[in-house]
């Protein structure tokens, strides 16, 4: 069988604000740091990598608590206090002029990088760079337990906490720890009551973006695009196909705790625990 293999090109236009250090990822990256397992091109790039890791000898900003590696990180930190960097627009600081650059593009709407296939256009040469894997099918980041593959390190970080079960980000508020920040973010909307995702068709306000979409297809859309394999009923969502097959394979996916009791449903479940085990109910 003949495998055809498509080439592409990818413009990258110059930019000296952007900050950027690798407009291209196409190297050889032999060097692996033991661990988070990002690759380097060179022995050097590795160890200064790894001082990331070792905070012994950090240098300590005096007006937060943040600890930098190297002193010339400190001293782009520090513009962050003093201002120095700071946009004119949201009044946000950054370390450097070319991040400040970069940060303008999100209030201009600029988007100097466009990719040659499908000529979308990006903010930034990282995102460019890793948006073209899209069409080459490249997957330089293997996981080294089960060689799972990704377009990104970062994607691999956040992968690797599957094997570890390391979940570094912890809820100030009761203490809850996740293993990704975004999942920290939307979970700290329980204490705030914030619904920053609000229905265009109706008065309705959500804390996550899927609940937004799965409450427009449920109400504000006729689309059933969701089709049993068995009798061909046709459901709005997903999860509403997943319990109907409960129908078809008997599954019963809801087990009693004081007896060996199933149930399909979970309204089920508790009918039979009101019921049955009242006396239970009572004393929790």
């Amino acid at each position: 069988m003949e495998v055809k293999t498509q080439t592409f090109e990818v413009n990258i236009e110059a930019d000296n604000n952007d900050t950027n250090k690798h407009t291209r990822d196409d190297k050889p990256r032999p060097y692996s740091c033991t661990v988070c397992h990002k690759q380097f091109t060179t022995k050097g790039n590795l160890m200064r990598h790894r001082a990331l890791h070792a905070r012994e000898n950090w240098y300590s900003c005096t007006q937060c608590e943040k600890h930098l590696p190297t002193q010339d990180q400190l001293t782009q930190h520090m513009n962050i206090h003093t201002g120095k960097c700071k946009c004119t627009e949201c009044g946000r600081c950054c370390v450097s002029r070319g991040e400040l650059a970069v940060h303008r593009r999100s209030h201009t709407g600029e988007k100097p990088f466009e990719c040659n296939v499908c000529h979308k256009r990006f903010t930034h040469s990282g995102s460019l760079v890793m948006h073209s894997r899209i069409h080459s099918g490249e997957k330089p980041f293997a996981c080294t337990v089960c060689h799972k593959r990704f377009t990104q390190s970062t994607h691999l970080v956040r992968h690797r906490r599957i094997h570890s079960g390391d979940k570094p980000f912890k809820c100030r508020v009761c203490s809850k720890v996740f293993s990704e920040h975004g999942h920290l973010q939307a979970h700290m909307r329980v204490h705030t009551g914030e619904k920053p995702y609000k229905c265009s068709l109706c008065d309705k306000s959500f804390t996550q973006s899927s609940h937004l979409q799965t409450h427009k297809r449920r109400l504000h859309s006729n689309s059933r695009p969701h089709h049993c394999p068995h009798c061909g009923m046709q459901f709005k969502t997903n999860t509403e196909l997943k319990h109907h097959l409960r129908v078809h394979t008997d599954a019963k996916p809801y087990s009693c705790r004081h007896c060996s009791d199933q149930f399909r449903w979970h309204h089920q479940l508790k009918t039979h625990l009101l019921k049955s085990h009242k006396r239970y109910l009572v004393h929790m």
